[in-house]
């Protein structure tokens, strides 16, 4: 019996793309959020997720739909959509090269808000995002949903 073996990775192969379990209950947040949306915001937001995986982070330059977020939102990334409705759409992520539970570098989705044109999510809404993000490293195992 052969024993299976790590397969090396290279920093140019694609990454994988999982849904946090972090506040979730049955159904990571991020799905529930997508679900939600339109069909246009959905499938622009798969193939946004799909092309940074891809290329791989952080080598994407997709600057118009993804974008580092910055001060207390250091190191989570968004996902930015503007709908049919002309509502934003913004799905939250991070990167992460290497964590327990996970097979290979993961782009992982947190959770996703949409808000009027033209409006500001609040400071609790942003809250929320760092607590998801907090709980979801310090998951150990990380879990998630491929």
């Amino acid at each position: 019996m052969v024993q299976d073996l790590p397969v090396a990775r290279s920093r140019d192969d694609p990454w994988d793309i999982a849904f946090s379990l972090a506040g979730a209950g049955s159904e990571p947040l991020g799905t529930a959020f997508l679900r939600e949306a339109p069909r246009k915001v959905r499938a622009t937001v798969q193939a946004v997720l799909e092309a940074v995986a891809e290329a791989p982070p952080p080598r994407f330059a997709g600057a118009l739909h993804w974008q580092a977020m910055h001060g207390s939102m250091g190191g989570i990334y968004e996902v930015r959509v503007k709908g049919p409705d002309k509502r934003l759409y913004r799905v939250f992520c991070l990167l992460e090269r290497s964590a327990s539970g996970l097979d290979a570098p993961t782009l992982v989705v947190l959770t996703g808000m949409s808000k009027p044109n033209g409006t500001a999510f609040s400071d609790s809404e942003y809250r929320r995002i760092r607590r998801l993000r907090d709980e979801h490293v310090a998951q150990d195992p990380r879990r998630v949903q491929l």
